[in-house]
């Protein structure tokens, strides 16, 4: 569960600095305030996360809840897992398909929750901001390092501001690599040797550890 699970993950490594940002040459005033926010909105978000994994008096049953709440808030998830298993979609049944969207946060915070209490003093720094297409979606640029000398990383955090004003996060590409397009391959796989019911077992499972 690489796209979320890496967001995560990114989010527990920030000890929160300074943003820097750099727009685009000239924008209009309010896509350079937008930029901005996305920005903010992102050191925010991993602020939130931060504290939650910083706290040693939560229990993991209310570190996992809490994450959700970040997760469900923050991040387009009904979006995100239903690209992730577009190609299946049209086999899939009513049930089939509200099963899979009601166990997707669920799965992502059980099964890599308890992998992120060993990233609590890395620093992420936010290095600027840019827009995306023309849909308005907005990268925002972070660069990761961990606490041991490895070479630093990059993530790109791909927002969208919604009809409402709030931001959501709707993929990340880490390294390079593009998580959502990662994580599809790796549900097709899965579906393939073992049916898309296969699928909701196995997250049912690790929801459950």
């Amino acid at each position: 569960m690489r796209l979320l699970v890496s967001a995560l993950v990114a989010l527990a490594l920030i000890a929160p600095s300074a943003p820097t940002f750099a727009a685009p040459p000239a924008p209009a005033p309010a896509a350079n305030a937008d930029m901005q926010a996305a920005g903010l909105f992102i050191e925010d978000l991993s602020g939130q996360a931060f504290g939650v994994l910083r706290d040693k008096s939560l229990a993991k049953t209310q570190v996992r809840a809490k994450f959700r709440t970040i997760l469900k808030s923050s991040f387009d998830v009904n979006t995100i897992g239903a690209k992730l298993i577009r190609s299946h979609r049209a086999t899939l049944t009513p049930a089939q398909l509200q099963a899979y969207l009601a166990i997707f946060p669920d799965f992502v915070v059980g099964s890599y929750a308890d992998r992120l209490y060993d990233y609590a003093n890395s620093e992420l720094k936010i290095v600027r901001t840019q827009a995306r297409g023309t849909r308005g979606d907005i990268d925002v640029h972070s660069r990761i390092k961990l606490p041991t000398n490895a070479t630093p990383f990059d993530a790109v955090w791909t927002v969208r501001k919604m009809p409402s004003g709030k931001f959501n996060i709707q993929n990340l590409t880490v390294a390079g690599v593009n998580l959502s397009l990662t994580q599809e391959a790796d549900f097709t796989a899965y579906i393939q040797r073992n049916g898309f019911d296969g699928l909701l077992k196995f997250m049912r499972e690790a929801a459950a550890k």
